[in-house]
């Protein structure tokens, strides 16, 4: 599986199965052009218990670092990802 990246308004990685259908996403909003807040974390019930959604946040914090940004962890997933994982401390906007 692929994570895949797009931005517009909104900007969201995610995951498409065999029929082109997103099964797993992270979605985020940009507060201005140096702070991601991620808002909202959804990964579909037949992926469960293989972590693709600690993978999502860590797409969207290597994204962070490789654009010199910081990120606002909103989504109460995303939050409880960013507190057990002391090297996200870098991008995390507290």
């Amino acid at each position: 599986m692929q994570i895949q990246h797009q931005q517009k308004t909104i900007g969201d990685f995610y995951i498409l199965n065999e029929r082109n259908e997103k099964v797993a996403d992270m979605s985020y909003v940009m507060k201005n052009e140096q702070v991601m807040v991620i808002e909202h974390t959804n990964v579909d019930k037949s992926l469960a218990g293989q972590g693709i959604g600690k993978k999502l946040v860590d797409a969207g914090v290597q994204y962070a670092r490789s654009n010199k940004l910081t990120i606002i962890p909103e989504c109460p997933y995303a939050l409880a990802v960013f507190e057990k994982t002391p090297d996200y401390a870098d991008v995390w906007e507290k």
